[in-house]
């Protein structure tokens, strides 16, 4: 939806209020245009319902204020006399609108002096609930969000079962687009298995200033862009095209940032002609192939040995074996144990094109471990645009150029002529920064490498920290790997784990909080 056509709704919905409330105002001993006026009739309307004027921030914050309008209806209609559970049902049940039959038709009087306590026990159950599901929704949006590792690709640095809290701070907390969301989740309602929102109306993209830019090597959470592109489907079978909040969350480094060039040679990075140089607590990892030797080996102790998370092979009878993952440090190790015949990095070679490379279109010889030199989009610079180029932007310029003011664009190509919504162009400037995103797994991996760049817009936030982390492959007391729980994810150094202190800290405040209540009051 775009910005005029937010605006109109905002005019509508203050019509609606305004036609609604005008006499219930003068009832409170208010002036009727009072009810007119944006912003402020929200927050006379808190003095009439006797309720602090802080809830009208509430009432524009997206998602929080799904869970406010159903309280600010209860509390208007109670206000006026109306408190039975018949009434309360019909506030929200009409989503506000019997508040104008006791505008026009009901028979009610202002109750100044109302108690504003809940007059059982499960109404101050239900209160306490509400207003916790609006804490909840502030904080899980704007500041901190809990996330799951789900697969390998930045094995060593993150694992699989890690649970991260994800700043939403650091690089600006991100407005919701969905105005329609089911609240702390995200595209489907558990146990429900139906979406989570609804697509219209949509808000325009925002975004809060952060405290800091995205820099090189960061690892990123972010919404996938091709999200949509694989046809995402409901349990009826019909397709919908997720919202850019709503799509997977993943999670990878940013190895290229806006205006960067980047360049994959033989498994290396390169950003403008210079090797990339990683943290050091990136450790890429690469497949590789090999021979054993010796009789009676059992290969399986070099999958044990050198901690490899993905896949291994041996074939017994020719003594081959392949393994999907491994740190160049453990490769070191491995090619000097006295049963490991050779091994040797698996690369596929320059010029031999692969399937399902970025940009998808067949016409370069691109692959994982050669790709590129390509020019990552930053916001104000301007690339030309020809037969050549065309593939490499056409998809971010159709789905994420221009959307806040709600342009369609499509691009075409005649010829060497590259076409923007039928009109001969040459160059383009971009709207938004953009960032190429790998996995440290280099070859289990499912990265920019093979759907281009990742728009500012999908940013969700930065993972700063690991509260529990759980190995999907143990049990028991094993099963929790105690020397990750409260970790940083980034820094120097090897992770160090804050566990033992938050155990004490913990232990001191229960304690203290036993001491107090133990203690004789005089």
């Amino acid at each position: 939806m775009s910005f005029t056509y937010w605006i109109l709704f905002v005019l509508l919905v203050q019509l609606i209020h305004f036609a609604g409330t005008w006499r219930l105002y003068q009832k409170a001993g208010r002036k009727a245009w009072e009810a007119a006026i944006p912003v402020y009739n929200a927050v006379i309307l808190m003095k009439i319902i006797n309720r602090p004027w802080w809830w009208v921030i509430l009432l524009f914050i997206p998602i929080v204020n799904l869970i406010m309008f159903p309280v600010i209806w209860v509390e208007t209609v109670r206000s006026f006399g109306r408190t039975s559970t018949t009434d309360t049902i019909l506030a929200v049940v009409t989503c506000g609108l019997y508040i104008y039959y006791l505008n026009y038709a009901g028979d009610v009087k202002y109750r100044e002096d109302r108690s504003l306590q809940p007059g059982s026990a499960a109404g101050e159950w239900i209160s306490s609930i509400l207003f916790a599901v609006v804490a909840a929704t502030i904080v899980h949006t704007y500041v901190m969000q809990p996330f799951t590792i789900p697969t390998s690709s930045l094995e060593k640095t993150l694992l699989v079962g890690d649970y991260l809290f994800v700043s939403k701070f650091h690089y600006g907390a991100r407005t919701p687009i969905t105005s329609v969301a089911f609240p702390m989740v995200h595209d489907t309602i558990p146990g429900l298995g139906i979406k989570s929102y609804w697509n219209k109306p949509s808000l325009p993209y925002f975004r809060f200033p952060g405290f800091q830019n995205i820099e090189r090597n960061d690892i990123v959470v972010f919404n996938w862009p091709i999200d949509t592109v694989r046809m995402f489907r409901d349990r009826s079978g019909m397709r919908y095209d997720k919202p850019i909040d709503k799509k997977s969350n993943y999670v990878k480094r940013a190895v290229g940032l806006p205006g960067d060039s980047l360049e994959i040679i033989n498994g290396k990075i390169h950003i403008n002609k210079e090797p990339l140089q990683l943290p050091e607590r990136a450790k890429p990892q690469y497949s590789y192939q090999g021979v054993t030797k010796g009789q009676g080996f059992d290969p399986y102790t070099l999958y044990k040995m050198y901690d490899i998370t993905d896949r291994f092979y041996h074939d017994p009878n020719t003594n081959q074996f392949y393994i999907q993952s491994l740190t160049e440090e453990n490769f070191q190790r491995l090619r000097n144990h006295p049963n490991v015949a050779s091994i040797e990095r698996i690369i596929s070679p320059e010029g031999e094109g692969e399937a399902g490379i970025f940009p998808n279109n067949g016409k370069r010889d691109w692959n994982i471990d050669n790709f590129g030199p390509v020019y990552i989009p930053k916001k104000g610079a301007t690339v030309k645009l020809d037969a050549n180029s065309f593939s490499l932007y056409r998809m971010i310029i159709e789905n994420y150029e221009g959307l806040e003011m709600g342009r369609e664009r499509k691009l075409t190509v005649n010829g060497e002529q590259v076409l923007l919504n039928g009109k001969p162009i040459d160059s383009y400037t971009f709207e938004q920064d953009y960032y190429f995103m790998m996995g440290d797994n280099r070859h289990n991996s499912e990265d920019s490498r093979y759907w281009g760049f990742v728009a500012e817009n999908h940013v969700v936030g930065k993972p700063v920290f690991i509260w529990l982390s759980l190995d999907p492959n143990a049990s028991g007391p094993n099963k929790i790997r105690w020397d990750r729980m409260f970790t940083t994810v980034g820094g120097s150094g090897e992770p160090v784990s804050y566990f033992p202190y938050f155990l004490v800290v913990l232990v001191g405040l229960v304690g203290y909080s036993f001491f107090i209540k133990k203690k004789p009051k005089k």
